[in-house]
């Protein structure tokens, strides 16, 4: 560690900082460093605070939860009762919010949103890469056609049924007058006009031609790329017919690309495992390499090594000639840490860790700079800064972060309010005030999102002693999560964000059932939500289908105009489970369920350091796991411990059930420790911890217990 103005920073972190963040930055780094420590003076201990007043409020809802266990909740008095002590405040009056400076991915373009980890460099270049994917591998290889490709070689049969599934979605995309676009033969550039000539030698053109954005030329000066748009997102068809697959295409049609991850969250949070200064210079380093345009991964596949870089924007001609500009990468969005977490990367004058949301906030917003200084290829055309930040409860907690984030500004010598904030409506206490949240953050809101998973885990914490709660699966259709869902798009667009901020939702978690996610996720899009999650490049590139068909504007300002508000009674209705409807053999699949999703993850966390993967669930689906679904995971196990339905030991016995499985499961990682028959690793410990003391976990947060084991397996495997 370095002695630094009352700081103690890691050796590691410290040169980092200084000979690769600040070179090119036009700031001192003796005064970056004070002004660095300054902060930390005056924001450590407000957070430390915050965090107090959340303990204290939950004792004061534990306490009200015994004394009313088995009664009938009078929500009037409720509502009283939560006032009284801070947890729902008043709401003001209307405002509209003032976020200017907004690139067009946050404010009119609508479409998927990746969420990838930033510690990972070749997973972070393949998402922001996506901001354009080709349709053809996207029904090639997934299940959109009703089964899977063999892997071992190219099926030209399934070829031909993808080029049909294409272009039958076409003839919906971008409908040509009087004819399908399997009727094309040519497709023909004459006198600044597109015509088609088709199988019949007859000839049509579009029946919407201000659909054609602009075309591009191939190196023998022919028509070799026809860029279409419908809702603000683009279509690249590519043309070449000495392409293996145009050139067996009547019209030479080699591929079609979508516009697809229009903005990608690079994610510092639940989706990495970064315990200590190590971890974070890794993260820190590739958010640097995206913001500077330089990141590189280079690794093997098939046998051959491939580099991978970022994308270039792509130029393109108008019909009439003027060149236009395509972002060939998606608008970047970091996630810092909550409030709740400290690093020991750097330590304050009185040796304790400083808030690891502190350092992210000013640390990430550095880095930013070098974006802003960039001519070409910049991530924010409007010199902006998205952090989204996430775990924040309740109004107070916004505007420590706006607080914060105004302090950065004057420290980086940036315009007011260049940073702008994403708030994750994913706690409780977040939902029931969420348009007070936004009132404090009217002048820098970007984005806010719901989230099933840490929103279900906190509410499971939140009321812990008012009962057992119903099962994972029928929480969805919970009347609070109805009310959640339907009041955060409500308030959003109520307060003005239309235009102004993404209204995001969701991940879809199984990243290999592609066809039901064609199926499933269009609600997504008819909710009013702007953006929402996928958890791969062709995922994006699929679920952008759905914001062709649904124009969110309309649907946004139907609800503005027809729609009756979501209600916060129904929000605050608890959702407590009636043990007359279930037997002993489905409160044993639930916990088995439960404990084996556990022991997938977190295996994976403390013994290779994966905060986010493909696990196998109990009937080997692959789900999307990060600390969000293990939160809810265990504490709905917890809250059945803590209300008698279940005990202690039947919790073991399912963990340990369940650990012969997961070992199964990981057969073939070399890479992987197994956890039976001993049961004595570090990581069931930790599944084990999280369990039965959830209870006592603030807000029933798994990162405490998870940074915890993970640093002592590393402390033991040096």
């Amino acid at each position: 560690m370095i002695d630094k103005f009352n700081l103690k920073i890691n050796t590691h972190l410290y040169e980092f900082i200084n000979n690769e963040v600040l070179q090119g930055l036009d700031l001192d780094k003796e005064i970056f460093w004070s002004n660095f420590s300054n902060i930390v003076d005056e924001f450590n201990p407000i957070n430390k605070k915050l965090l107090k007043k959340r303990k204290d409020i939950q004792i004061k809802i534990d306490e009200w939860n015994k004394s009313y266990k088995g009664k009938e909740v009078d929500i009037e008095n409720y509502k009283k009762f939560l006032v009284e002590i801070e947890y729902l405040v008043e709401e003001g009056a209307e405002f509209t919010v003032e976020t200017t400076n907004i690139d067009p991915e946050i404010a009119y373009i609508c479409g998927p949103q990746l969420v990838v980890p930033i510690t990972n460099a070749r997973y972070a270049l393949n998402a922001v890469n996506a901001r354009w994917g080709s349709f053809y591998d996207a029904i090639y290889g997934t299940n959109v056609l009703g089964s899977l490709p063999n892997l071992k070689k190219y099926d030209p049969k399934r070829g031909q049924d993808v080029v049909k599934y294409a272009k039958s979605y076409l003839d919906n995309f971008a409908p040509l007058k009087n004819s399908n676009w399997d009727q094309v033969k040519n497709i023909n550039l004459e006198n600044n006009k597109i015509t088609f000539k088709l199988l019949s030698n007859d000839s049509t053109v579009f029946k919407n031609e201000n659909q054609i954005v602009g075309i591009s030329k191939n190196i023998q000066n022919n028509l070799g790329e026809l860029i279409l748009v419908k809702n603000n997102l683009h279509c690249r068809i590519i043309i070449n017919n000495k392409d293996a697959i145009g050139k067996v295409d009547s019209a030479g049609i080699s591929d079609i690309i979508f516009e697809s991850a229009i903005s990608t969250i690079l994610d510092c949070e639940d989706s990495v495992a970064t315990v200590d200064a190590d971890d974070k210079v890794t993260a820190y380093r590739n958010w640097l390499g995206l913001m500077k345009g330089d990141l590189e991964s280079t690794f093997t596949k098939n046998e051959k090594k491939i580099k991978r870089v970022l994308n270039e924007n792509i130029t393109i001609k108008t019909l009439s000639g003027e060149n236009k500009i395509l972002k060939g990468r998606s608008l970047m969005l970091i996630r810092n840490v909550g409030h709740l977490m400290t690093t020991p990367a750097i330590l304050d004058n009185q040796n304790e860790e400083i808030g690891e949301g502190i350092m992210d906030g000013v640390i990430t917003s550095l880095i930013a700079i070098h974006d802003l200084k960039k001519l070409d290829n910049k991530n924010s055309l409007y010199n902006s800064i998205y952090i989204v930040k996430p775990k924040m409860h309740g109004p107070e907690e916004v505007a420590f972060t706006v607080k914060l984030f105004e302090k950065i500004e004057v420290m980086l010598s940036l315009p007011m309010n260049t940073i702008k904030i994403g708030i994750m409506d994913e706690e409780r206490r977040t939902s029931v005030n969420l348009k007070e949240c936004i009132r404090e953050a009217k002048s820098r809101i970007a984005f806010i999102n719901t989230g099933f998973l840490d929103r279900t885990g906190d509410e499971i914490h939140t009321s812990m002693l008012a009962g057992n709660f119903i099962r994972k699966a029928d929480m969805k259709n919970a009347t609070w999560i109805k009310s959640y869902e339907d009041r955060n798009v409500d308030i959003g667009l109520e307060c003005g964000l239309q235009g102004k901020a993404q209204i995001g939702k969701g991940m879809w978690a199984m990243p290999d059932l592609m066809a039901e996610m064609v199926d499933q996720k269009i609600s997504h899009p008819k909710s009013g939500a702007n953006c929402a999650w996928v958890p791969s490049p062709t995922a994006a590139t699929l679920h952008a289908m759905h914001y062709h068909q649904i124009n969110v504007l309309d649907v946004q300002n139907n609800i503005i105009k027809n729609r009756n508000k979501a209600k916060l009674n129904d929000l605050l209705s608890v959702p407590i489970l009636d043990r007359q409807n279930l037997s002993q053999e489905e409160i044993n699949a639930e916990i088995e369920n439960n404990a084996q999703g556990i022991l997938g993850y977190v295996v994976r966390w403390i013994d290779q350091g994966i905060g986010c993967s493909k696990v196998p669930d109990i009937n080997n689906i692959g789900l999307m796991e990060d600390r969000a679904t293990c939160r809810i995971s265990s504490q709905a196990i917890t809250n059945w411990i803590e209300n008698g339905l279940i005990t202690k030991e039947q919790a073991l016995n399912a963990l340990k059930k369940m650990a012969i499985v997961v070992d199964q499961q990981n057969k073939e990682d070399s890479n992987y420790i197994k956890m039976s028959p001993n049961y004595n690793s570090i990581a069931f410990q930790a599944a084990k911890e999280l369990v039965f003391e959830g209870a006592n976990q603030p807000s029933g947060y798994t990162e405490p217990i998870l940074h915890k084991r993970r640093l002592e397996f590393k402390s033991k495997n040096k």
